[in-house]
């Protein structure tokens, strides 16, 4: 009893400390804590997985949030006193993320839209203590961006994008440093919107109107089996993953062809045949390789191709986009991801759900407008 006690005793301190913690944010990181955190990790060693895990799981929502304040800020050097940079994986990550920053920046312009927040949920996966302050730690992450349009200020819009982690952390001058970061980035494949004529594009976004959208039965399906299994996209209410019933193709090259598969054929319009099938743990190339799923879709006529070409091309004829339909991205001459239309925003702008990575009602663009990437914008016939 009197063991008891005093775990009782050490963990609510614990969760006063990180509340206090969270509750200052900046300050804590830029004042330098006076707490003594290496004491206290090393402590929480001795406590059950799941109160370590709920400790950690507050500490790292706390450093990405600061990141992600950073990010809204364009603060390079709040950004860069998270990491190790003066070693090489340090800078590196630290190098990425400002190249995240820039293109978030850029893409906002060219969209006449402000982000006004940017949250973090963190579930941790496992815990490692590799040196006497250095931690390796793999997590799956769950942030949420929330934007508005220039001409539309009080009108909210929501995304949600789901990230999988390795991270070594390292306790300096009692604060936590990032050494070496590794995660499916959403922005890795665009990273560069200089060569877009944004002005224009902005002004056409933002003449647009917001739509309603009368959808059957079949699509309301599509889109509500989307967003429960986007995986670490999606509501926590349904725990993060994704349906168990059909096998997650990510270790075999990526997942996004399969999900739309789903997608589909959950919906209730559409049946397997020889072609495009999947069973007994496994599924056709059209139904699970994306430049296979493209061509299968067209060419059966199960869709239609609206446009085909670069972001400037296509972003007008985009706008017919429905939910049910999907969005292919072509790189290298290969169609290398497609994404499932399941919402549009205040301004009818297309919003996608996918895996690879998990994404919830992102704008279709976000992440591959660059001049390499072209866009198959695919209507389908439910």
């Amino acid at each position: 009893m009197k063991k008891s006690r005093i775990k009782n005793k050490y963990i609510k301190s614990m969760i006063i400390s990180l509340s206090l913690t969270l509750s200052i944010g900046l300050y804590a990181y830029t004042q330098h804590d006076k707490f003594d955190m290496s004491e206290r990790l090393i402590e929480a060693s001795s406590i059950d997985d799941d109160e370590v895990n709920n400790q950690y799981k507050l500490l790292l929502e706390d450093l990405f949030d600061y990141r992600n304040k950073a990010l809204l800020e364009k603060n390079e050097e709040i950004l860069k006193g998270l990491y190790e940079t003066d070693k090489k994986f340090g800078l590196w990550a630290y190098e990425h993320e400002v190249k995240k920053m820039q293109y978030l920046e850029n893409w906002s312009n060219k969209q006449g839209v402000k982000f006004n927040d940017i949250k973090t949920k963190v579930k941790v996966k496992k815990i490692k203590q590799k040196e006497d302050d250095l931690y390796g730690i793999i997590c799956t992450v769950s942030t949420e961006y929330k934007y508005s349009y220039e001409n539309q200020k009080e009108t909210i819009n929501m995304f949600r994008i789901g990230t999988y982690h390795y991270l070594n952390v390292k306790i300096k001058d009692n604060q936590y440093v990032i050494t070496k970061e590794w995660y499916t980035d959403p922005f890795a494949d665009s990273l560069n919107l200089e060569n877009l004529k944004s002005e224009d594009i902005r002004n056409y976004i933002l003449a647009q109107e917001s739509k309603k959208i009368n959808l059957t039965e079949e699509q309301l399906k599509a889109i509500n089996y989307a967003h429960q299994y986007c995986g670490a996209a999606e509501d926590e209410e349904y725990g993060l993953k994704f349906n168990p019933n059909y096998k997650d193709y990510n270790p075999d090259g990526g997942d996004c062809a399969n999900f739309a598969s789903q997608i589909m054929f959950e919906s209730g319009r559409f049946k397997k045949n020889d072609t495009w099938n999947y069973c007994d743990n496994a599924g056709t190339k059209a139904w699970v390789n994306a430049q296979a799923f493209k061509n299968y879709i067209v060419y059966s006529g199960r869709g239609s191709l609206i446009a085909k070409g670069y972001y400037q091309d296509v972003y007008k004829s985009a706008y017919n986009l429905k939910p049910g339909d999907f969005v292919a991205y072509e790189k290298g001459g290969r169609i290398t991801h497609v994404s499932t239309v399941t919402g549009v925003d205040s301004k009818g702008y297309p919003l996608v759900t996918c895996h690879n990575t998990d994404r919830l009602l992102v704008p279709w663009d976000l992440g591959w407008s660059d001049k390499e990437i072209k866009f198959h914008i695919i209507q389908v016939h439910y």
